[in-house]
């Protein structure tokens, strides 16, 4: 009677620690927080995760939209084992799975996008018993043309700098070119010059010693 009393108090002892030791974990989610695309065009809303426990058959992404002006929140994908579309809203036919869990990776793809999809953009993983964690939040901006960020200009100046050396160099060795053809031009005529010299001094002194001989 004491001995089952006293084993059942050891294994209730022994769950509890393995219980204190067990490391309390939470799904890290990491998103680009600000995202602009062209109205138009499609755009990946990219989110990865990070997890103590091993990924499995448990992993559970769910993706929701709250409107720039207000209003409730709306469902826009699920992922759990297969991807599950929405079958009816405003992102029917426009969402896409485009994740890997083996990877840790809960992105989609947003298809023609419009202006009124202007909003933040949450994405929430669950993989328990990892099911705690601050929720990633994208917020998307849909805009007639990508406003040049600080990288663009940058690349640009780069480019630029880049071209106007090219240039540089192209012209110098054009002049440096048209120089030594000048030069070469202008030693082929002095040579010319002293060939027809010489050869007039030669009919000269033919002419002068013809004179002589005559005389």
């Amino acid at each position: 009677m004491y001995g089952k009393s006293a084993i059942r108090a050891v294994l209730l002892l022994l769950g509890i620690q393995l219980t204190a030791l067990w490391p309390i974990a939470a799904v890290e989610i990491y998103t680009s927080r600000v995202l602009e695309a062209v109205n138009g065009t499609d755009a990946r809303l990219k989110c990865t995760f990070s997890s103590f426990a091993p990924v499995g058959d448990a992993l559970t992404v769910t993706w929701n939209f709250r409107p720039l002006d207000g209003g409730p929140e709306q469902f826009v994908f699920y992922y759990h084992i297969d991807p599950f579309q929405p079958m009816s809203g405003r992102f029917k036919d426009r969402v896409s799975w485009d994740g890997n869990p083996e990877r840790y990776d809960a992105s989609i793809f947003l298809w023609k996008l419009q202006f009124d999809d202007n909003g933040t953009y949450t994405c929430q993983v669950k993989n328990p018993p990892d099911v705690d964690g601050v929720i990633g939040e994208i917020r998307l901006s849909v805009v007639h043309t990508v406003r040049f960020s600080e990288i663009h200009f940058l690349a640009l100046a780069i480019g630029s700098a880049c071209a106007l050396m090219i240039i540089i160099v192209i012209v110098v060795v054009l002049f440096q070119h048209y120089r030594k053809k000048r030069w070469a031009e202008r030693a082929h005529k002095v040579v010319e010059i002293k060939s027809k010299e010489e050869e007039r001094l030669n009919q000269e002194k033919k002419v002068s010693v013809y004179l002589e001989d005559t005389d």
